[in-house]
């Protein structure tokens, strides 16, 4: 049954309850985005200062990512077993935990529990990740970018709002008797727990069950059960030119971001730039990352996510370029490649997830979205670990020419792939 033969209430109705559903994941993103980023701006320092060497800067970050791409392998298993709202909800929950771990650590100056409560921290960004395609389960093909994407752009608010929480910490640790740079993650306690909140009350329906109800009531003949192996997701994906090329996207955008990001405030630190002036740059960072979102969903559904892959590329190309110019310290090159490195990431993310989506078939697809983050978290966690190893031995500027070749990469892989053809099943 096509969208014009079902009845024109229960096509009202449907709208209705996507507009609910993006709603709350709009109020569970910000509050997320304000846990997981305040303690971005910090993150790298607090590692350098625990650890006592630069080398080990960026393992606090690449823990996370790799957090994130661990935590992505249970969720999808859940959400294909029970939906979309008890794995959200997981996610925030052990990152909640994390940041207990990560104020502990500051404490006891215990480098080992701030690894493993940065893995445990990475449930937060799996979360926030995986909220993108709870907003794509019941939307209509020619809008699954846009209602993707707005989902994106409420971490705007959080997001922007965490980093510049970082000078205002300092008198909330101080009364509390914690170290300045744990401070941050005080906050990100709060939104976490606040954003579990929210998700266990008010995501209802859930989409994902919502979604395969409907395909029932259509018709559609959809009787397979819903898929949550990410190894299965893997082969769903490796079977679809179209879902390849938009996992190539996310992950290799993934890793360029994440690998100039995390090392940007130890860049700018050891430039003697304030912890308020970093923290405006992880702002701004953070503002490209999703201010424009919805500008790149529509983009995306009018001409395709190949296109907006390629214009991705692009600003990744100029935002490196800048960042490997820029003095160390603070610059206003640095401030503009920053802005871009996030616009250049949010055109890969919501162009990947829109074709990742569209290439696999619904029953397959948490499996595929959650394979798809697994190596999105694998590809930036490298890259930050390989990046903190290039900053102590080469230089800031080298790595931010070592990230401009894999945004290079994205372009000409989305050039050249073919995508075109139905949704992939696994082979068997």
């Amino acid at each position: 049954m096509t969208t014009a033969e079902i009845p024109e209430a229960t096509v009202a109705d449907r709208a209705d309850t996507q507009r609910r559903v993006v709603r709350t994941l709009v109020a569970s993103q910000m509050l997320g985005g304000v846990g997981l980023s305040s303690g971005i701006a910090v993150g790298a320092l607090l590692a350098e200062q625990v650890s006592g060497s630069a080398r080990y800067a960026g393992l606090g970050g690449t823990f996370q990512v790799l957090g994130a791409a661990l935590a992505a392998i249970p969720m999808a298993r859940i959400m294909a077993a029970r939906g979309r709202r008890p794995g959200l909800a997981a996610g925030y929950a052990l990152a909640a935990l994390g940041a207990v771990g990560l104020i502990a650590s500051g404490v006891l100056r215990n480098f080992p529990l701030l690894l493993l409560s940065s893995l445990v921290f990475g449930g937060a960004t799996a979360s926030n990740s995986q909220s993108r395609y709870a907003a794509a389960d019941l939307a209509l093909p020619h809008r699954r970018a846009r209602d993707l994407s707005i989902v994106v752009w409420a971490t705007t608010v959080g997001s922007v709002l965490g980093p510049n929480l970082v000078g205002p910490s300092a008198p909330v640790a101080a009364a509390l008797g914690l170290p300045r740079l744990v401070g941050p993650f005080v906050f990100s306690l709060l939104g976490l727990l606040l954003a579990v909140g929210v998700i266990l009350v008010r995501l209802r329906p859930d989409p994902l069950v919502e979604a395969r109800r409907q395909r029932l009531a259509d018709g559609a003949g959809d009787t397979e059960p819903t898929h949550g192996s990410v190894l299965r997701g893997i082969r769903v994906v490796a079977a679809s030119p179209v879902a390849r090329l938009g996992l190539a996207t996310l992950a290799l955008g993934h890793g360029v971001m994440v690998s100039v990001m995390v090392m940007t405030p130890l860049h700018m630190a050891h430039g003697h730039a304030d912890l308020t002036v970093i923290g405006f740059v992880i702002s701004m960072h953070v503002l490209g990352m999703y201010a424009l979102s919805p500008v790149t969903g529509a983009a995306t559904d009018r001409f395709g996510g190949r296109v907006v892959a390629v214009a991705g590329a692009v600003i990744l190309v100029t935002a490196t370029l800048l960042a490997a110019g820029a003095p160390t310290g603070e610059s206003l090159g640095l401030t503009a490649g920053l802005f871009l490195l996030g616009l250049g990431w949010s055109c890969t993310l919501v162009a990947g997830s829109t074709l990742l989506t569209a290439g696999v078939a619904p029953a397959e697809r948490p499996g595929a979205q959650g394979a798809a983050d697994v190596l999105m978290g694998l590809a930036a966690g490298g890259g930050g670990a390989v990046a903190g190893v290039i900053v102590d031995q080469v230089s800031f500027h080298a790595l931010a020419l070592t990230s401009l070749g894999f945004a290079v990469l994205i372009g000409l892989l989305a050039l050249t792939a073919r995508t075109h053809g139905r949704p992939a099943a696994p082979a068997a």
